[in-house]
């Protein structure tokens, strides 16, 4: 008799010894997208704290504030002072990169009557907006103090870019 020449990955599991090429591959696969799941929650709680701070940094009160994040939704919930309040809210969120969904589970302290919301397009002014929703552009500085603190600077808006619009009163 000689020495003979097997494939070792080839073979039946007898006895319980090892794991084939195939079961390690599997087990390797499981491993990693686990980590890829712990990572991306990881991730999702990081940027839902960020936000957080950028509300609070932005001095929009909300009590109980808690903003979750699950891939492109944002979830937010907690007792704003007032509509306004809730509505700045909603936009930090929404009109923050990688968001697309907001579901607003926000309760109001002192109800006041919902804003329209504008998405601006290419070519927008506050002036042209102004004029759209309230037939007079120069009611543009409304639009502006309605998007404080979001918006620094009323030249400074971006297609894509969602805008509170406030009822007149």
């Amino acid at each position: 008799m000689g020495l003979f020449s097997f494939i070792k990955d080839a073979g039946a599991k007898i006895f319980g010894i090892g794991k084939t090429t195939a079961e390690e591959t599997a087990e390797a696969n499981a491993a990693a997208k686990a980590k890829a799941a712990a990572d991306k929650l990881k991730a999702e709680e990081a940027a839902g704290l960020k936000l957080e701070e950028t509300v609070r940094d932005l001095q929009l009160q909300v009590d109980n504030l808690k903003i979750k994040i699950k891939g492109d939704m944002a979830i937010v919930s907690g007792l704003a002072h007032d509509q306004t309040t809730k509505e700045k809210v909603v936009l930090v969120v929404g009109n923050t990169l990688g968001i697309s969904v907001v579901d607003d589970q926000m309760t109001v302290e002192n109800p006041e009557p919902e804003a329209q919301f504008h998405t601006v397009i290419s070519g927008d002014t506050l002036g042209k907006i102004a004029k759209k929703y309230y037939g007079n552009p120069m009611k543009y500085p409304i639009i502006f103090e309605a998007n404080q603190p979001m918006l620094t600077d009323p030249d400074k808006i971006y297609p894509g870019q969602v805008l509170r619009i406030p009822h007149l009163g």
